[in-house]
């Protein structure tokens, strides 16, 4: 019983470990609107979601307009400016 605990313990940490650095996944559902190039649009209510797609994107059936789908996506950081690169106490030192 101690070693089934044990080995139920370790794997939850090392599941733990693997999700720890990624981002976290998202879904949409709905019907599909458009399928364009690398863009299909999805509508959620009353609202219009365009995911975008590359060849590494995993489709199950046919992906047509009308269909409804679930998206699964990950949403991540393209570029970041950063506007303020001097913090207020550092210009009184200069």
């Amino acid at each position: 019983m101690k070693r089934l605990i044990v080995a139920v313990g370790i794997v939850i940490f090392s599941a733990a470990i693997v999700y720890a650095g990624t981002p976290n996944s998202y879904q949409v559902t709905g019907p599909v609107l458009e399928v364009k190039g690398d863009v299909v649009t999805v509508q959620k209510g009353s609202d219009k979601w365009e995911i975008a797609v590359d060849k590494d994107t995993k489709t199950k059936g046919e992906l047509k307009v009308g269909s409804k789908v679930t998206i699964v996506y990950k949403m991540n950081a393209v570029s970041i400016e950063v506007k303020d690169t001097a913090k207020k106490g550092d210009e009184k030192k200069k």
